[in-house]
């Protein structure tokens, strides 16, 4: 009987002096071993982040070459780049473990980080280590294995398309490998929707959390509890529970607290004798402002605007939302954006924004241009940052507040944000990827380009004078202004 997985997982940690082997690792690599000798093997290995389980995949595949080394092995990733990382290692377990030094071949063969052939009888044509990207074309390849590591990422789940296109993809894997060859997927959930769900029915899985149902951490060691709170607070409570404890449900069942939001009520004062902003009596280190441009007409997307302050603690001020003014649809489209464009250098003006970052999706390729002439028509020194959203909206949104909303992190000016009816509307009635059909979601996306946006250092400088401005021609004020 070939030698136990665990065994040689054991004496592979022995050789780095990193005895004795983790509990959590023994486990997956009795759930390997077990599974991996059934006739068909398919595996489905989810563990939360950090848990050693590339590792651990790479220490397999190279148990399998020592049983058999006439295997073949294709390995997967979202990125080509990813399933290198993977093969190498599994390349330098071959070179440097006891067991296997044997197979690195004596005459040349090919021996690189993403493809490499150990010594086995001749005869076969593929590699006996293979690393591809999805987007790579594997049609002809041929494998005893196929292992997935990670194929389930941001890029490659984010959106329905995105999902489709990677499922699509990952069909290929069964006209890849020979008859009664084995899968191997490993990875945690970034969707609702996941991969791992109905996609892989009928696999035999191990899911191992970070935390038990008792509590308790599956790997004390490196993940106390209290450095398991740390990732929880960074990371927010919805992507801790998708990534460290898989359960994909809480991205759609996330939402935004808005009790959460804590109140202050005081306003920026520059005081020029010393070089500082005050806010309500905090230090303030950074501004943000983000502008999520529309036309702003009835039934259409608002134009909005946020205003975002960091205090020497690293709390974060949400001090404003602007749903911009509009002019009537029948004027000319540039009327409509230098309306946008002078509301928007009045506030540049009012907080001394040393910068200010434009949403350039859509209408917004023309916005820079025009923002830029009438901050310099005003004098007013403000950057201006141009950024193009590739991401969908609920989870730039989700991603962006979750985090300081469940760390008590986030005050909201009592009257300009706490006080707009449609910006609280927005809060309470939002849902990850349900949309804003009745609230919208423009506000809510603009202070989430504020807080993913690099905070700007504030100093109090001279007055940013503007001029006085007459009466607008037509157009409705924003309640929150």
């Amino acid at each position: 009987m070939p030698l136990p997985f665990p065994n040689f997982v054991s004496i592979w940690n022995g050789l780095l002096e990193q005895s004795p082997t983790p509990d959590v690792h023994l486990r997956m690599a009795c759930f390997l071993d077990a599974q991996s000798r059934a006739p068909d093997p398919r595996l489905l290995l989810q563990a939360f982040r950090g848990a050693g389980k590339s590792t651990l995949a790479g220490l397999f595949a190279a148990w399998l070459l020592l049983r058999d080394p006439s295997t073949r092995i294709l390995i997967l990733a979202a990125e080509e780049g990813l399933a290198t990382r993977m093969a190498d290692a599994v390349r330098v377990v071959v070179e440097r473990h006891i067991l296997t030094a044997h197979l690195k071949p004596a005459r040349a063969q090919p021996w690189a980080s993403a493809k490499f052939t150990v010594a086995r009888p001749p005869g076969l044509r593929e590699p006996s280590v293979l690393a591809r990207g999805l987007s790579a074309n594997i049609t002809g390849s041929r494998a005893e294995w196929v292992i997935c590591d990670d194929v389930e990422v941001p890029s490659t789940c984010e959106t329905p398309g995105a999902r489709q296109t990677l499922r699509r993809r990952l069909t290929e894997i069964p006209f890849v490998l020979v008859p009664g060859g084995g899968q191997l997927y490993l990875g945690t959930p970034h969707t609702h929707e996941t991969l791992y769900g109905d996609f892989l029915e009928g696999f035999a899985r191990l899911d191992i959390p970070a935390l038990d149902a008792a509590g308790r951490s599956a790997w004390p060691e490196r993940f106390p509890p209290e450095v398991l709170e740390r990732i929880r607070t960074q990371a927010g409570p919805a992507a801790f529970a998708a990534q460290m404890m898989l359960q994909p449900g809480a991205l759609v069942s996330g939402r935004l607290d808005a009790d959460l939001l804590r109140p202050y009520a005081g306003e920026p004062v520059f005081a020029q004798d010393y070089g500082g902003v005050v806010l309500d009596g905090r230090e303030v280190t950074g501004v943000s402002a983000f502008w999520d441009p529309a036309y702003g007409g009835a039934g259409g997307d608002r134009s909005a605007v946020a205003v975002v302050f960091r205090d020497a603690q690293g709390d974060l001020l949400l001090h404003e939302v602007r749903y911009l003014s509009f002019l009537p649809q029948e004027k000319e489209t540039d009327c409509r954006a230098m309306e946008q464009c002078h509301e928007v250098a009045r506030l540049c003006a009012r907080y001394r924004l040393p910068a200010i970052t434009v949403e350039t999706n859509g209408m917004g390729k023309l916005l820079p241009g025009y923002l830029r002439r009438s901050l310099m028509r005003h004098k007013v020194r403000t950057r201006v940052r141009e950024a193009v959203s590739t991401r969908p909206k609920s989870v730039r949104i989700l991603e962006a507040w979750d985090a300081p909303l469940a760390a008590g992190a986030l005050w909201a000016h009592a009257r300009r944000v706490l006080g707009c009816g449609v910006f609280m509307g927005e809060v309470r009635a939002w849902r990850p990827g349900a949309g804003g059909e009745s609230h919208g979601d423009d506000g809510l996306d603009a202070v989430a380009g504020a807080l993913a946006q690099p905070f700007s250092r504030m100093h109090a400088g001279a007055p940013l004078a503007f001029p006085k401005v007459g009466p607008r021609v037509g157009g409705n004020v924003s309640p929150c202004c």
